[in-house]
């Protein structure tokens, strides 16, 4: 895997190799990055951006929010595999001061957080996980937001997932078995 553009071009990062976690792909990645930088239904812009990264895993997407200028990524895995990797391509990388790593729920790291609000939010929970809705349930219902924001969620293109009291839906994009839906707490 390697980063597609910005300060941090064809840095290679390092990922995990089993059925628990799946890499973003980097054709799917460079779609969300288009569809972010040249959208006129999205209104946010990565260059000094605070992104709330979810279900992170190693790190990809966030690593290309820092490449392309963002201000600070805060990381949110369980997967304690994947902590060790993103960690380890934090170092690699050298933008320990531009990341937070966190190893809990995301309904515990608002408490010693609260004062953060985010422009880009990408959750990439696991295809069969739908505890996600309960997480941009309770990013809403605190305003964890900024006035101009995106959500962006990886799902799988057959998923149902229900998100009309969540978020109004801007985009919805298929690349093979990924679906990338963009929209905003609405």
């Amino acid at each position: 895997m390697r980063i597609i553009s910005g300060k941090l071009k064809n840095k290679s990062i390092n990922f995990l190799k089993n059925s628990t976690t799946r890499p973003l792909k980097d054709s799917v990645k460079e779609n969300i990055f288009n569809i972010l930088n040249h959208s006129n239904l999205i209104e946010v812009e990565i260059a000094k951006a605070n992104i709330l990264d979810i279900y992170s895993g190693t790190g990809s997407f966030g690593f290309e929010c820092i490449s392309r200028g963002a201000k600070k990524v805060t990381y949110v895995e369980q997967n304690n595999a994947a902590m060790k990797v993103l960690k380890k391509n934090i170092v690699k990388l050298s933008i320990e001061k531009q990341t937070i790593v966190i190893n809990d729920m995301v309904e515990n790291i608002f408490e010693k957080y609260r004062k953060d609000k985010y422009n880009i939010f990408f959750l990439d929970p696991p295809f069969n996980d739908n505890k996600f809705l309960q997480n941009l349930h309770f990013i809403k219902k605190h305003k964890f937001y900024n006035k101009k924001h995106i959500v962006i969620i990886h799902r799988e293109k057959s998923s149902k997932d229900n998100l009309d009291s969540l978020l109004k839906t801007l985009i919805i994009k298929q690349y093979g078995r990924s679906k990338i839906i963009f929209g905003t707490f609405n």
